[in-house]
Protein backbone atom coordinates (compact mmCIF):
# COMPACT_ATOMS: atom_id res chain seq x y z
CA UNK A 1 0.00 0.00 0.00
CA UNK A 2 1.37 3.40 -0.98
CA UNK A 3 2.21 5.95 1.67
CA UNK A 4 -0.23 8.84 2.04
CA UNK A 5 0.90 12.15 0.59
CA UNK A 6 1.04 14.81 3.30
CA UNK A 7 0.12 18.33 2.26
CA UNK A 8 0.05 21.38 4.52
CA UNK A 9 -1.58 24.64 3.52
CA UNK A 10 -0.56 27.71 5.52
CA UNK A 11 -3.35 30.30 5.60
CA UNK A 12 -7.11 29.88 5.72
CA UNK A 13 -8.13 32.67 3.35
CA UNK A 14 -9.86 32.13 0.02
CA UNK A 15 -6.65 31.00 -1.70
CA UNK A 16 -5.78 28.41 0.94
CA UNK A 17 -9.31 27.06 1.32
CA UNK A 18 -9.99 26.75 -2.40
CA UNK A 19 -6.60 25.08 -2.88
CA UNK A 20 -7.44 22.59 -0.13
CA UNK A 21 -10.85 21.93 -1.68
CA UNK A 22 -9.39 21.23 -5.11
CA UNK A 23 -6.61 19.06 -3.71
CA UNK A 24 -9.17 16.97 -1.83
CA UNK A 25 -11.24 16.58 -4.99
CA UNK A 26 -8.24 15.55 -7.09
CA UNK A 27 -6.77 13.15 -4.56
CA UNK A 28 -10.06 11.38 -3.99
CA UNK A 29 -10.92 11.24 -7.69
CA UNK A 30 -7.54 9.65 -8.45
CA UNK A 31 -7.73 7.46 -5.33
CA UNK A 32 -4.41 8.73 -4.01
CA UNK A 33 -3.99 8.37 -0.23
CA UNK A 34 -3.43 11.79 1.31
CA UNK A 35 -3.34 13.79 4.53
CA UNK A 36 -4.36 17.42 4.17
CA UNK A 37 -4.11 20.11 6.85
CA UNK A 38 -5.02 23.79 6.63
CA UNK A 39 -3.35 25.95 9.28
CA UNK A 40 -4.89 29.32 10.17
CA UNK A 41 -3.35 31.66 12.74
CA UNK A 42 -6.64 33.37 13.69
CA UNK A 43 -9.92 32.02 15.00
CA UNK A 44 -11.76 32.54 11.73
CA UNK A 45 -11.42 31.56 8.08
CA UNK A 46 -11.81 33.69 5.01
CA UNK A 47 -9.15 36.37 5.37
CA UNK A 48 -10.50 39.63 3.97
CA UNK A 49 -13.82 38.02 3.08
CA UNK A 50 -16.14 38.93 5.94
CA UNK A 51 -19.92 39.12 6.06
CA UNK A 52 -22.07 40.24 8.94
CA UNK A 53 -25.83 39.90 9.24
CA UNK A 54 -27.46 42.56 11.38
CA UNK A 55 -31.07 43.66 11.77
CA UNK A 56 -32.00 42.16 8.41
CA UNK A 57 -29.02 43.65 6.55
CA UNK A 58 -26.26 41.67 4.85
CA UNK A 59 -23.08 43.73 5.07
CA UNK A 60 -19.77 42.86 3.46
CA UNK A 61 -16.66 44.14 5.20
CA UNK A 62 -14.33 43.08 2.40
CA UNK A 63 -15.10 41.89 -1.12
CA UNK A 64 -18.80 41.98 -1.97
CA UNK A 65 -18.90 40.45 -5.45
CA UNK A 66 -16.94 39.23 -8.43
CA UNK A 67 -16.99 39.89 -12.16
CA UNK A 68 -18.83 37.14 -14.00
CA UNK A 69 -16.26 36.85 -16.77
CA UNK A 70 -13.64 35.91 -14.16
CA UNK A 71 -14.25 32.20 -14.58
CA UNK A 72 -12.36 30.75 -11.57
CA UNK A 73 -15.00 32.16 -9.20
CA UNK A 74 -17.80 30.78 -11.35
CA UNK A 75 -16.14 27.37 -11.48
CA UNK A 76 -15.78 27.27 -7.71
CA UNK A 77 -19.44 28.20 -7.20
CA UNK A 78 -20.40 25.34 -9.50
CA UNK A 79 -18.05 22.88 -7.78
CA UNK A 80 -19.59 23.82 -4.42
CA UNK A 81 -23.12 23.45 -5.87
CA UNK A 82 -23.77 27.10 -5.05
CA UNK A 83 -24.49 28.47 -8.52
CA UNK A 84 -28.16 28.81 -7.62
CA UNK A 85 -27.16 31.12 -4.76
CA UNK A 86 -25.49 33.68 -7.03
CA UNK A 87 -27.27 37.01 -7.53
CA UNK A 88 -26.56 39.46 -10.34
CA UNK A 89 -26.12 43.11 -9.48
CA UNK A 90 -28.93 45.45 -10.39
CA UNK A 91 -27.85 47.67 -13.24
CA UNK A 92 -28.10 51.41 -12.87
CA UNK A 93 -26.26 54.62 -13.45
CA UNK A 94 -22.80 54.91 -11.92
CA UNK A 95 -21.25 58.30 -11.29
CA UNK A 96 -17.93 60.06 -10.92
CA UNK A 97 -17.69 62.95 -8.46
CA UNK A 98 -15.74 65.88 -9.88
CA UNK A 99 -15.96 69.65 -9.49
CA UNK A 100 -18.44 69.32 -6.63
CA UNK A 101 -21.03 67.37 -8.57
CA UNK A 102 -21.87 63.88 -9.73
CA UNK A 103 -21.30 63.20 -13.41
CA UNK A 104 -22.72 60.18 -15.19
CA UNK A 105 -20.16 57.55 -16.10
CA UNK A 106 -19.88 57.65 -19.92
CA UNK A 107 -21.61 54.76 -21.64
CA UNK A 108 -19.56 52.21 -23.48
CA UNK A 109 -16.41 52.72 -21.42
CA UNK A 110 -14.23 49.80 -20.39
CA UNK A 111 -12.52 50.56 -17.07
CA UNK A 112 -12.84 54.21 -18.06
CA UNK A 113 -11.42 53.82 -21.58
CA UNK A 114 -13.98 55.18 -24.07
CA UNK A 115 -15.09 52.82 -26.83
CA UNK A 116 -17.90 54.96 -28.24
CA UNK A 117 -17.52 58.38 -29.81
CA UNK A 118 -20.82 60.03 -28.79
CA UNK A 119 -20.43 59.56 -24.99
CA UNK A 120 -16.84 60.78 -25.23
CA UNK A 121 -17.93 63.96 -27.00
CA UNK A 122 -20.92 64.72 -24.80
CA UNK A 123 -19.56 64.03 -21.32
CA UNK A 124 -18.63 67.03 -19.18
CA UNK A 125 -16.06 65.06 -17.20
CA UNK A 126 -13.24 66.62 -19.17
CA UNK A 127 -12.65 69.67 -21.30
CA UNK A 128 -12.61 69.98 -25.07
CA UNK A 129 -8.82 69.92 -24.84
CA UNK A 130 -9.00 66.73 -22.77
CA UNK A 131 -11.30 65.10 -25.31
CA UNK A 132 -9.02 66.02 -28.19
CA UNK A 133 -6.05 64.65 -26.25
CA UNK A 134 -7.86 61.36 -25.64
CA UNK A 135 -8.62 61.20 -29.36
CA UNK A 136 -4.91 61.19 -30.14
CA UNK A 137 -4.96 57.53 -29.16
CA UNK A 138 -6.28 56.85 -32.67
CA UNK A 139 -3.14 58.26 -34.34
CA UNK A 140 -0.31 57.86 -31.84
CA UNK A 141 2.20 55.08 -32.64
CA UNK A 142 2.33 52.09 -30.37
CA UNK A 143 4.86 52.21 -27.57
CA UNK A 144 8.13 50.33 -27.58
CA UNK A 145 8.00 46.73 -26.41
CA UNK A 146 9.18 46.76 -22.79
CA UNK A 147 9.01 44.19 -19.96
CA UNK A 148 6.92 46.49 -17.74
CA UNK A 149 5.93 50.10 -17.15
CA UNK A 150 3.59 52.02 -14.89
CA UNK A 151 -0.11 51.72 -15.61
CA UNK A 152 -0.56 55.46 -15.15
CA UNK A 153 2.32 56.33 -17.45
CA UNK A 154 0.98 54.05 -20.17
CA UNK A 155 -2.55 55.46 -19.95
CA UNK A 156 -1.37 59.08 -19.80
CA UNK A 157 0.70 58.53 -22.95
CA UNK A 158 -2.24 57.03 -24.79
CA UNK A 159 -5.16 59.12 -23.49
CA UNK A 160 -3.85 62.17 -21.63
CA UNK A 161 -3.93 63.36 -18.04
CA UNK A 162 -7.56 64.49 -17.84
CA UNK A 163 -9.10 61.18 -18.81
CA UNK A 164 -6.74 59.28 -16.52
CA UNK A 165 -7.19 61.48 -13.47
CA UNK A 166 -10.90 62.25 -13.80
CA UNK A 167 -12.22 58.87 -14.91
CA UNK A 168 -9.73 56.00 -15.01
CA UNK A 169 -7.66 56.57 -11.86
CA UNK A 170 -10.58 56.36 -9.40
CA UNK A 171 -11.79 53.17 -11.08
CA UNK A 172 -8.45 51.41 -11.49
CA UNK A 173 -6.64 52.45 -8.32
CA UNK A 174 -9.72 51.64 -6.26
CA UNK A 175 -9.36 47.98 -7.13
CA UNK A 176 -5.82 47.87 -5.77
CA UNK A 177 -5.90 50.73 -3.22
CA UNK A 178 -2.85 51.97 -5.08
CA UNK A 179 -1.34 54.92 -6.92
CA UNK A 180 -2.04 54.35 -10.61
CA UNK A 181 1.28 55.98 -11.52
CA UNK A 182 3.19 53.36 -9.51
CA UNK A 183 1.13 50.33 -10.46
CA UNK A 184 2.64 47.71 -12.75
CA UNK A 185 0.88 47.58 -16.10
CA UNK A 186 1.80 43.94 -16.72
CA UNK A 187 0.74 42.78 -13.25
CA UNK A 188 -2.62 44.57 -13.33
CA UNK A 189 -3.90 45.22 -16.86
CA UNK A 190 -1.59 43.43 -19.30
CA UNK A 191 -4.47 43.32 -21.80
CA UNK A 192 -4.06 47.09 -22.30
CA UNK A 193 -0.44 46.58 -23.34
CA UNK A 194 -1.35 43.67 -25.63
CA UNK A 195 -4.12 45.67 -27.29
CA UNK A 196 -1.76 48.55 -28.00
CA UNK A 197 0.93 46.27 -29.38
CA UNK A 198 -1.51 44.45 -31.66
CA UNK A 199 -3.88 47.24 -32.71
CA UNK A 200 -1.67 50.32 -32.11
CA UNK A 201 -4.66 52.20 -30.66
CA UNK A 202 -5.99 51.17 -27.26
CA UNK A 203 -9.49 52.38 -28.12
CA UNK A 204 -9.50 50.59 -31.47
CA UNK A 205 -8.26 47.43 -29.81
CA UNK A 206 -11.06 47.48 -27.26
CA UNK A 207 -13.67 48.18 -29.93
CA UNK A 208 -12.49 45.16 -31.93
CA UNK A 209 -12.14 42.74 -29.04
CA UNK A 210 -14.91 43.57 -26.56
CA UNK A 211 -18.05 41.46 -26.88
CA UNK A 212 -20.77 43.35 -28.72
CA UNK A 213 -23.04 43.47 -25.67
CA UNK A 214 -20.37 45.37 -23.74
CA UNK A 215 -20.54 48.14 -26.33
CA UNK A 216 -24.31 48.26 -26.50
CA UNK A 217 -26.07 51.35 -25.30
CA UNK A 218 -29.07 49.24 -24.36
CA UNK A 219 -29.69 47.79 -20.93
CA UNK A 220 -27.87 44.54 -20.24
CA UNK A 221 -27.77 42.16 -17.30
CA UNK A 222 -25.47 42.98 -14.40
CA UNK A 223 -21.91 41.81 -14.90
CA UNK A 224 -21.17 41.14 -11.21
CA UNK A 225 -22.29 38.34 -8.93
CA UNK A 226 -22.75 38.18 -5.18
CA UNK A 227 -23.90 35.35 -2.93
CA UNK A 228 -27.45 35.56 -1.65
CA UNK A 229 -26.28 34.79 1.88
CA UNK A 230 -23.15 36.93 1.67
CA UNK A 231 -19.65 36.17 0.41
CA UNK A 232 -18.76 34.38 3.62
CA UNK A 233 -21.31 31.66 2.78
CA UNK A 234 -18.78 30.47 0.20
CA UNK A 235 -16.11 30.29 2.92
CA UNK A 236 -18.49 28.29 5.13
CA UNK A 237 -19.19 25.91 2.26
CA UNK A 238 -15.48 25.34 1.66
CA UNK A 239 -14.90 24.68 5.36
CA UNK A 240 -17.79 22.21 5.42
CA UNK A 241 -16.44 20.37 2.40
CA UNK A 242 -13.04 20.05 4.04
CA UNK A 243 -14.26 19.13 7.51
CA UNK A 244 -12.99 20.55 10.78
CA UNK A 245 -10.62 17.61 11.22
CA UNK A 246 -8.53 19.01 8.36
CA UNK A 247 -8.42 22.58 9.71
CA UNK A 248 -6.31 23.95 12.57
CA UNK A 249 -7.33 27.38 13.87
CA UNK A 250 -5.71 29.76 16.33
CA UNK A 251 -2.25 28.35 15.66
CA UNK A 252 0.31 30.34 13.73
CA UNK A 253 3.05 28.55 11.83
CA UNK A 254 6.35 29.67 13.33
CA UNK A 255 8.82 27.91 11.08
CA UNK A 256 9.11 25.56 8.13
CA UNK A 257 12.28 23.46 8.03
CA UNK A 258 13.63 21.11 5.42
CA UNK A 259 13.74 17.51 6.63
CA UNK A 260 14.91 14.16 5.32
CA UNK A 261 11.54 13.28 3.79
CA UNK A 262 10.20 16.73 3.04
CA UNK A 263 9.44 19.51 5.51
CA UNK A 264 8.69 19.98 9.19
CA UNK A 265 6.02 22.58 9.87
CA UNK A 266 6.33 24.00 13.41
CA UNK A 267 3.28 25.50 15.12
CA UNK A 268 3.41 28.06 17.91
CA UNK A 269 2.10 25.47 20.40
CA UNK A 270 5.14 23.28 19.79
CA UNK A 271 3.47 20.72 17.53
CA UNK A 272 5.32 19.68 14.39
CA UNK A 273 3.67 18.38 11.22
CA UNK A 274 5.65 16.67 8.50
CA UNK A 275 4.74 17.41 4.90
CA UNK A 276 5.69 16.29 1.42
CA UNK A 277 4.49 19.63 0.04
CA UNK A 278 3.58 22.98 1.60
CA UNK A 279 1.44 25.70 0.04
CA UNK A 280 1.97 29.08 1.70
CA UNK A 281 -0.85 31.59 1.12
CA UNK A 282 0.02 34.13 3.81
CA UNK A 283 0.81 37.79 3.00
CA UNK A 284 4.23 38.27 1.46
CA UNK A 285 5.66 40.04 4.52
CA UNK A 286 5.19 36.96 6.72
CA UNK A 287 6.60 34.54 4.15
CA UNK A 288 10.33 35.15 4.85
CA UNK A 289 9.80 34.70 8.61
CA UNK A 290 8.72 31.09 8.07
CA UNK A 291 12.08 30.07 6.63
CA UNK A 292 14.58 31.34 9.16
CA UNK A 293 17.56 29.39 7.80
CA UNK A 294 17.03 30.42 4.18
CA UNK A 295 17.46 33.85 2.60
CA UNK A 296 15.64 33.75 -0.73
CA UNK A 297 13.03 36.37 -0.27
CA UNK A 298 14.62 39.80 -0.65
CA UNK A 299 12.44 40.55 -3.72
CA UNK A 300 9.32 40.19 -1.55
CA UNK A 301 10.57 42.98 0.70
CA UNK A 302 10.22 45.33 -2.26
CA UNK A 303 6.44 44.84 -2.38
CA UNK A 304 4.85 47.75 -0.47
CA UNK A 305 1.49 47.59 1.27
CA UNK A 306 -1.25 50.14 1.81
CA UNK A 307 -4.19 50.55 4.17
CA UNK A 308 -7.87 51.18 3.53
CA UNK A 309 -11.10 51.41 5.45
CA UNK A 310 -14.79 51.34 4.72
CA UNK A 311 -17.89 52.33 6.63
CA UNK A 312 -21.37 50.90 6.09
CA UNK A 313 -24.29 53.15 7.08
CA UNK A 314 -27.80 51.79 7.60
CA UNK A 315 -30.55 54.40 7.25
CA UNK A 316 -34.30 54.50 7.10
CA UNK A 317 -35.31 55.65 3.61
CA UNK A 318 -36.78 58.83 5.14
CA UNK A 319 -33.23 59.92 6.03
CA UNK A 320 -32.53 60.91 2.42
CA UNK A 321 -34.45 63.82 0.96
CA UNK A 322 -33.78 62.77 -2.64
CA UNK A 323 -34.00 59.12 -3.68
CA UNK A 324 -30.74 57.81 -5.06
CA UNK A 325 -30.87 57.12 -8.78
CA UNK A 326 -28.06 54.70 -9.56
CA UNK A 327 -25.66 52.31 -7.90
CA UNK A 328 -22.96 54.62 -6.52
CA UNK A 329 -19.99 56.78 -7.39
CA UNK A 330 -16.21 57.02 -7.37
CA UNK A 331 -14.31 60.19 -6.53
CA UNK A 332 -11.86 61.83 -8.92
CA UNK A 333 -8.29 62.44 -7.77
CA UNK A 334 -8.95 66.11 -8.56
CA UNK A 335 -11.69 66.41 -5.91
CA UNK A 336 -10.98 67.62 -2.38
CA UNK A 337 -12.84 64.69 -0.79
CA UNK A 338 -11.20 62.12 1.44
CA UNK A 339 -13.58 59.29 0.55
CA UNK A 340 -12.68 57.41 -2.63
CA UNK A 341 -16.04 55.86 -3.48
CA UNK A 342 -19.50 55.04 -2.19
CA UNK A 343 -21.74 52.14 -3.16
CA UNK A 344 -25.49 52.55 -2.83
CA UNK A 345 -25.73 48.95 -1.73
CA UNK A 346 -29.51 48.81 -1.44
CA UNK A 347 -29.71 49.80 -5.11
CA UNK A 348 -26.92 47.63 -6.46
CA UNK A 349 -27.70 44.60 -4.29
CA UNK A 350 -31.38 44.86 -3.19
CA UNK A 351 -31.23 41.48 -1.44
CA UNK A 352 -28.90 42.95 1.22
CA UNK A 353 -31.29 45.53 2.62
CA UNK A 354 -34.73 45.36 4.28
CA UNK A 355 -37.58 47.07 2.45
CA UNK A 356 -37.84 50.76 3.32
CA UNK A 357 -34.17 50.95 4.33
CA UNK A 358 -30.99 52.33 2.78
CA UNK A 359 -27.50 50.86 2.95
CA UNK A 360 -24.47 52.94 1.96
CA UNK A 361 -20.87 51.74 1.94
CA UNK A 362 -18.20 54.42 1.73
CA UNK A 363 -14.47 53.82 1.18
CA UNK A 364 -11.54 55.85 2.44
CA UNK A 365 -7.73 55.66 2.34
CA UNK A 366 -6.19 57.27 -0.75
CA UNK A 367 -2.53 56.48 -1.47
CA UNK A 368 -1.58 59.95 -0.21
CA UNK A 369 -4.00 59.88 2.74
CA UNK A 370 -3.05 56.69 4.58
CA UNK A 371 -3.09 58.18 8.07
CA UNK A 372 -6.86 58.54 7.92
CA UNK A 373 -7.21 54.80 8.54
CA UNK A 374 -5.61 55.24 11.98
CA UNK A 375 -8.14 57.80 13.19
CA UNK A 376 -10.66 56.92 15.88
CA UNK A 377 -14.07 55.57 14.94
CA UNK A 378 -15.63 58.92 15.78
CA UNK A 379 -13.14 60.92 13.69
CA UNK A 380 -13.36 58.54 10.74
CA UNK A 381 -17.15 58.55 10.80
CA UNK A 382 -17.29 62.35 11.00
CA UNK A 383 -15.02 62.73 7.94
CA UNK A 384 -17.03 60.27 5.88
CA UNK A 385 -20.38 61.72 6.96
CA UNK A 386 -19.19 65.22 6.03
CA UNK A 387 -18.12 64.09 2.56
CA UNK A 388 -21.35 62.19 1.98
CA UNK A 389 -23.39 65.15 3.19
CA UNK A 390 -21.81 67.33 0.52
CA UNK A 391 -22.98 64.91 -2.17
CA UNK A 392 -26.29 63.54 -0.88
CA UNK A 393 -29.05 65.22 1.09
CA UNK A 394 -28.98 63.14 4.27
CA UNK A 395 -31.36 64.53 6.89
CA UNK A 396 -31.40 61.69 9.41
CA UNK A 397 -28.97 59.74 11.54
CA UNK A 398 -27.91 56.19 10.69
CA UNK A 399 -29.54 53.34 12.53
CA UNK A 400 -26.04 51.91 12.94
CA UNK A 401 -22.61 51.92 11.30
CA UNK A 402 -20.08 49.18 10.66
CA UNK A 403 -16.44 50.29 10.39
CA UNK A 404 -13.81 48.02 8.85
CA UNK A 405 -10.10 48.74 8.67
CA UNK A 406 -7.58 46.84 6.59
CA UNK A 407 -4.34 48.10 8.09
CA UNK A 408 -1.31 47.48 5.86
CA UNK A 409 -3.06 44.56 4.20
CA UNK A 410 -3.31 45.74 0.61
CA UNK A 411 -0.30 44.56 -1.45
CA UNK A 412 0.91 46.99 -4.09
CA UNK A 413 1.80 45.63 -7.52
CA UNK A 414 4.44 48.18 -8.46
CA UNK A 415 6.48 48.16 -11.67
CA UNK A 416 8.53 44.95 -11.91
CA UNK A 417 6.12 42.94 -9.73
CA UNK A 418 5.90 39.90 -11.99
CA UNK A 419 9.67 39.74 -12.37
CA UNK A 420 10.12 39.78 -8.59
CA UNK A 421 7.59 36.98 -8.07
CA UNK A 422 9.13 34.91 -10.86
CA UNK A 423 12.55 35.31 -9.25
CA UNK A 424 11.29 34.06 -5.89
CA UNK A 425 9.44 31.14 -7.43
CA UNK A 426 12.53 30.16 -9.37
CA UNK A 427 14.62 30.20 -6.21
CA UNK A 428 12.01 28.15 -4.37
CA UNK A 429 11.94 25.49 -7.07
CA UNK A 430 15.72 25.22 -6.95
CA UNK A 431 16.41 25.41 -3.21
CA UNK A 432 13.11 24.49 -1.57
CA UNK A 433 11.32 22.10 -3.95
CA UNK A 434 7.90 21.25 -2.61
CA UNK A 435 7.24 24.74 -1.26
CA UNK A 436 4.66 26.73 -3.23
CA UNK A 437 3.28 30.24 -2.78
CA UNK A 438 0.00 31.77 -3.85
CA UNK A 439 -2.32 34.54 -2.72
CA UNK A 440 -3.23 38.17 -3.13
CA UNK A 441 0.38 39.33 -2.72
CA UNK A 442 1.49 37.47 -5.81
CA UNK A 443 -0.81 36.92 -8.76
CA UNK A 444 -3.95 39.04 -8.40
CA UNK A 445 -5.76 40.66 -5.48
CA UNK A 446 -9.37 39.92 -6.42
CA UNK A 447 -11.25 36.86 -5.21
CA UNK A 448 -11.38 35.24 -8.69
CA UNK A 449 -7.65 35.86 -9.13
CA UNK A 450 -6.93 34.17 -5.80
CA UNK A 451 -9.12 31.20 -6.74
CA UNK A 452 -7.36 31.03 -10.10
CA UNK A 453 -4.02 30.93 -8.30
CA UNK A 454 -5.29 28.06 -6.17
CA UNK A 455 -6.21 26.10 -9.31
CA UNK A 456 -2.72 26.68 -10.70
CA UNK A 457 -0.86 25.83 -7.52
CA UNK A 458 -2.87 22.63 -7.04
CA UNK A 459 -1.82 21.51 -10.53
CA UNK A 460 1.81 22.28 -9.64
CA UNK A 461 1.60 20.39 -6.33
CA UNK A 462 0.05 17.31 -7.94
CA UNK A 463 2.70 17.35 -10.65
CA UNK A 464 5.44 17.67 -8.02
CA UNK A 465 4.06 14.82 -5.91
CA UNK A 466 3.75 12.56 -8.96
CA UNK A 467 7.46 13.04 -9.61
CA UNK A 468 8.40 12.40 -5.98
CA UNK A 469 6.67 9.16 -5.01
Amino acid sequence: MSTAKKIVIVGGGITGLSAAFYIKQEMEAKQIPYELTVMEASDRLGGKIRTIHKEGYTIERGADSFLGRKLPAMRLAEALHMSDQLVRNSTGQAYIHLHNQLHKMPQGAYMGVPTQLAPLLHTDLYSVKGKLRAGLDFVLPKGKAVPDQSLGGFLRRRLGDELVENVMEPLLSGIYSADVDKMSLMATFPNFYELEQEHRSLIKGLRKTLPQQNRSTGKRPGQFFAYQGGFESMIDALANELGEEQIIRNQAVEQIEKSTNGYDVHLQNGEVYDADAVIVTTPHRTFPNLFKSVDLFDPLKEIPVSSAANIAFAFDEAALEDPLDGTGFVVSRNSDFRITACTWVHKKWPHTTPKGKILLRAFIGKPDDQDVVDLSDEELTAIVRQDLQRIMKIVGEPEFTVITRWKEQMPQYTVGHQERIAQVRGQLAEQLPGIFLAGSSFGGVGVPDCIGQSEQVVAEVLDYLSMHP
